[in-house]
Parts: structure tokens; C-alpha cells; sequence
């Protein structure tokens, strides 16, 4: 398995600076190890999970447009939300009884909370319930169980799916950290601003943190610029640095879009509301990416 050096300095709010500080090296503070990928046997129910803790970078988005990518090619595909803010529902247009939260909570089985959202492509849902259940881990004693309260309550699942997309919130939380450990794979969407990659270092770091753990094994997978449109000058050089840091390891930008934009407000994906359009040829390529590494 071949390392690459990521080079990641210090927070600073001078994005003059931030561009300035960054030479052939990399940044020159703290070093990290990115895995790369290698050639791997295609295995069930891959994790994989859609995370930066700057919002507005596409997150929950790219878990849809991934997801129904995935399902219309056959791909048996479960989208999980770790938002209290239940966007995930909202953008499929799904209605439901039972979530996440009542399933941390022991009020429901894990069946009950699941729902189909298309053909091969179901949901388990959240909502503001989540923030009793998040309030009830804080209050639990053993951290060990509360940090792999998802790998628990999600086991008896795991070969039932071909991929479990996780869209995680931006906030730092116990749930947070138990989707860390239950994922194996990481997608990171970084919109093209200053803050967007400040947001990327701490997803890192994050990661590094919990690798530390024995049997946790999540991974930098791909980092996704979205937003993107080549004939803004920051967006450019936004994607050069990402290029120069993370090699192959960046995927082909999600150009920025009023169709991808409108397509929630018709509670359709993008393949449903504009199936010609450059985000669907985006999000086509970032399917087939998954698939042909997967």
C-alpha cells in the first residue's frame, strides 16, 4: 500500500494567507497519512459515508444522487440520516412513522424504521427525535457501547444492502463518532471556499483520531469538489490545491448547477428531475467511480 504525506498547517482566518502558505510540500505543520487505494475484492454492503463538518458542501445531496445512482443499476441501497434536521426524507419526499432516533432509544425495531424511498433504494429517516436520543448517549456511562451504537443496532443488517450511505451532520457529536466507527469508507464534498477545506482538515484529523482505536477502519475514500464552476478563478485554484494534496484521491467535480438546486423542491434526484443535465453526468461519474473501485 503506497502513503502519501498530507501536510495540514494551522486554522487561519486570512484566506490570503491560507493560499500563500501552501508551496510544493504542502502545508509544513501536521503531517497525516492518507491510504490510497489499491485493488480490492468486491465485498457486501459496503459503508460509506458523506462528511464535512463546513455545512453547505452537498452533503446531503451527494447521498442522494449517489444513492439513486446506485440503486437504478441494480444496487440494493440503503441512505441513513444522522441529522436531526431529517433532510434526507425531505429531499426524497418520504413519509414515515419510526427514525433513527427511535431506534437508539429502544421504542422501535430496526425494521419498522425502515422505508422505501425508490426501486433498490430505502431510508431510515431522522427528525428532531434525534436530539433526545443524542442527549440520552451523553447520559450513558460505558463510552465503549455508546461509540458503537450504530455497529450495534445496525448489524443485523449488513447483508442485506450492496452499500449503506451514511449522511452525517456537521456537527461533532457521540453519533457522529459512532457513524466514524461504523463506516469503512469516507466521501468528503468540499465546496469551493476557504472554510470548505478548513472543514476537510478537521474530517481528517477526525479520522486519524479514531483510527487510533483497534477495529475501526474508516478511510479517506475520495474527496468531492461540488459547486464547481471552472470559470471562477477560487474555484480553480480551490481545485488545483485539492489536486496537489490529495492526487488521485480527488474525484471529478460536481459543477454548480440551478437544477440540482430545484431538484429537492420537486422532491426528485437529479436523475429523476434532469436526467441530461451536468450534475447528472457528475454524479453518473461519481457512481461509476464507486464502482469500478468497489
Amino acid at each position: 500500500m503506497r502513503h502519501t504525506q498530507l501536510f495540514l498547517g494551522e486554522d487561519n482566518n486570512d484566506q490570503t494567507t491560507f493560499y500563500n502558505n501552501i508551496g510544493p510540500s504542502g502545508y509544513q505543520d501536521t503531517a497525516l497519512e492518507i491510504q490510497h487505494d489499491e485493488p480490492r475484492e468486491i465485498k457486501m454492503s459496503r459503508r460509506v459515508g458523506v462528511l464535512n463538518y463546513k455545512g453547505g458542501t452537498g452533503k446531503t445531496t451527494t447521498v442522494v444522487n449517489l444513492g439513486a445512482g446506485l440503486a437504478v443499476r441494480g444496487k440494493r441501497t440503503l441512505c441513513i440520516d444522522l441529522d436531526a434536521q431529517g433532510s434526507l426524507a425531505t429531499y426524497l419526499g418520504v413519509s414515515y412513522t419510526n427514525s433513527l432516533a427511535h431506534v437508539l432509544l429502544d421504542q422501535a425495531n430496526l425494521n419498522d424504521c425502515i422505508v422505501q424511498a425508490r426501486e433498490n433504494l430505502d431510508l431510515i429517516p431522522s427528525d428532531g427525535n434525534l436530539l433526545q436520543a443524542e442527549g440520552n448517549m451523553w447520559r450513558m456511562q460505558d463510552n465503549g457501547i455508546v461509540r458503537h451504537i450504530l455497529a450495534d443496532k445496525l448489524g443485523s443488517i449488513d447483508d442485506r444492502y450492496d452499500y449503506i450511505l451514511i449522511d452525517f451532520s456537521p456537527s461533532v457529536s457521540l453519533l457522529s463518532e459512532s457513524g466514524l466507527r461504523y463506516i469503512r469508507e469516507l466521501v468528503v464534498p468540499v465546496s469551493m471556499s476557504y472554510l470548505a477545506m478548513v472543514g476537510i482538515r478537521q474530517v481528517i484529523q477526525r479520522l486519524k483520531d479514531i483510527s487510533q482505536v483497534p477495529r475501526n477502519r474508516a478511510r479517506l475514500y475520495c474527496v468531492l469538489p461540488t459547486i464547481f464552476s471552472a470559470r471562477v478563478q477560487q474555484d480553480r485554484e480551490v481545485l488545483s490545491i485539492l489536486r496537489r494534496h490529495f492526487g488521485h484521491k480527488v474525484a471529478n467535480p460536481i459543477r454548480k448547477s440551478l437544477k440540482l438546486v430545484e431538484a429537492p423542491s420537486h422532491h426528485q434526484t437529479i436523475y429523476e428531475y434532469s436526467p441530461r443535465s451536468n450534475a447528472a453526468a457528475d454524479y453518473t461519474l461519481l457512481v461509476e467511480r464507486i464502482l469500478r473501485n468497489g
